[in-house]
């Protein structure tokens, strides 16, 4: 026999929630076979079984939130074995039955709680003859002793109104218009963290346009050698995340943190890149960025991007992350402001494409411009830099040759 536990996650991870039994009692298992889907604040896990046999008993149901270490299923010996659930269920009525007596216990509770009340011998006479608990009576003296007016006051006292009202008064409005849903485990941490960033940071956000004419130019004629070349599409992505570190390498504390009264600089540029899933907003990190390709850029993108998608997600894709990069355009967004990223300073929100007219000296041109959000704690980020920033990133996609020649 052997005992399925919730393996060690992350050292920031203690429990997770049972997403989905792959196996069910009775069916076989081989040894690293996967049997159930944990759902953690971060990533997706599936836990295996070390030995093989039959899954005989599982000890948690798909949504029970399971902690680090416990026992979650059985896996006993032989094969094919059936589940035997029906016989708990039978042995668990005449347990029921023998419960039954529990209100006479409440009476003798009552009782006993009755006899520990200080009170005059008056006070329980009239209490006996007119089925008064005592300890429910409010008494007047300041020592604590029920006195006879006190439980003539309380028999006189009007009924208090049943609680059940409210209940009957939201099921009267419950006529199908409202679905309930719980939370996931995910949901419920990405809104935790939102609303902590807001409340224990300085948040500010600047924004700026980028003439995006150059860089679809230089796409449109680069796409098709490099894809032959590197059997990648070449996108956007790489020439903002390209930017974004020539930018960070110039103004630091942009990638830095807060760690009580000290400022963290970072001297690695691992690159966050939001990606929506239907579980959630997740932001895995394209390692050491700066020493990637564009190539190299464009493949680890599609690869996170493919692994959130599928749940394949690890605790080294989501931690580390040092600034982050999230694209509203794919959804149509014309302009936000995008919130910060746990512990980090400094997010840049992209957006839609759109050609609008633009002065381009003393003439009116119509380009393709894209709204660009930075948003920053001001706590570690002063105006000037956030600005500088910006203005750094704009100017190299502007003109996307000098980012080529840089990497």
């Amino acid at each position: 026999m052997a005992e399925i536990r919730v393996p060690e996650l992350a050292e920031s991870i203690t429990e997770g929630t049972i997403a989905k039994w792959l196996k069910q009692p009775g069916e076989n298992v081989d040894k690293g076979e996967f049997i159930v889907e944990l759902e953690t604040d971060k990533v997706n896990v599936e836990v295996i079984s070390e030995e093989a046999g039959v899954l005989s008993e599982l000890l948690a149901a798909e949504g029970d939130t399971v902690e680090v270490g416990q026992v979650i299923a059985i896996v006993g010996e032989g094969s094919g074995a059936p589940a035997q659930q029906a016989p708990q269920a039978t042995e668990v009525a005449p347990a029921q039955k023998e419960e039954t007596p529990a209100p006479a216990a409440a009476a003798t509770e009552e009782t006993s709680s009755s006899d520990r009340t200080i009170a005059s011998p008056a006070a329980r006479k009239l209490a006996r003859e007119k089925g008064i608990n005592l300890a429910d009576v409010s008494p007047v003296d300041p020592m604590g002793r029920v006195r006879a007016q006190d439980v003539s006051a309380h028999n006189n006292a009007p009924a208090p109104k049943a609680p059940a009202a409210p209940a009957a008064k939201a099921e009267a409005k419950d006529d199908g218009r409202i679905t309930r849903q719980k939370m996931t485990r995910r949901r419920q941490t990405i809104a935790k963290r939102l609303l902590e960033v807001r409340q224990s940071t300085a948040m500010l956000t600047t924004f700026n346009e980028i003439d995006m004419s150059k860089m679809m130019e230089l796409r449109s004629r680069k796409k098709d050698q490099f894809f032959e070349q590197n059997d990648v599409r070449l996108g956007f992505m790489s020439f903002f995340t390209k930017a974004v570190v020539a930018a960070l390498k110039k103004y630091p504390y942009v990638n830095s943190e807060i760690d009580g009264d000290e400022i963290l600089l970072k001297n690695y540029f691992d690159i966050g890149i939001a990606v929506s899933t239907d579980g959630g907003l997740v932001v895995p990190n394209v390692v050491d960025a700066d020493r990637k390709s564009f190539a190299e850029i464009e493949a680890s993108i599609g690869e996170l991007a493919k692994k959130a998608r599928d749940n394949k997600l690890t605790m080294a894709d989501m931690t580390g992350g040092s600034f982050t990069i999230t694209n509203g355009g794919v959804f149509g967004s014309l302009l936000s402001t995008p919130i910060l990223n746990g512990t980090q300073v400094g997010i840049l929100g992209m957006h839609t494409i759109q050609k609008r007219p633009v002065a381009i000296g003393d003439n009116i041109e119509i380009r393709p411009m894209m709204y660009v959000a930075l948003s920053y704690d001001h706590r570690v980020i002063d105006g000037k830099d956030s600005v500088g920033f910006l203005k750094m990133v704009k100017e190299l996609l502007e003109n996307p040759e000098d980012l080529l020649l840089g990497s």
